[in-house]
């Protein structure tokens, strides 16, 4: 975007073809940052839903810097509403086979 503003501000191009430039760059910029904002947002709502949050959390994601780290300090320092999974026993060991009987002595 800097460079954008210096290559306008540096060489003489007239009004129109300015406010051209940036009505084709505004909206290329918001589809960038609606990809950007889904990248991080869908990921979000899968960790919030499995962690017993409400999904809908994940909305703060739309401030970028902000709201992504709200949520973050929500999801570490918070007490997750999920339950652990019960820990598994070991398998009893197999059970060793009966040695031969030895062989008589003479």
């Amino acid at each position: 975007m800097h460079e954008l503003a210096l290559f306008l501000l540096q060489s003489q191009h007239d009004q129109e073809m300015v406010q051209k430039i940036l009505m084709m760059a505004i909206p290329i910029m918001m589809v960038v940052y609606l990809v950007i904002v889904a990248l991080v947002m869908i990921p979000c709502w899968f960790i919030l839903k499995k962690a017993g949050f409400s999904p809908w959390l994940s909305l703060l994601c739309i401030m970028p810097s902000l709201g992504a780290l709200v949520l973050l300090y929500i999801l570490a320092f918070a007490e997750w509403k999920v339950v652990p999974a019960p820990r598994l026993a070991w398998p009893p060991p197999p059970a060793i086979p009966p040695q031969p009987p030895l062989p008589p002595h003479a």
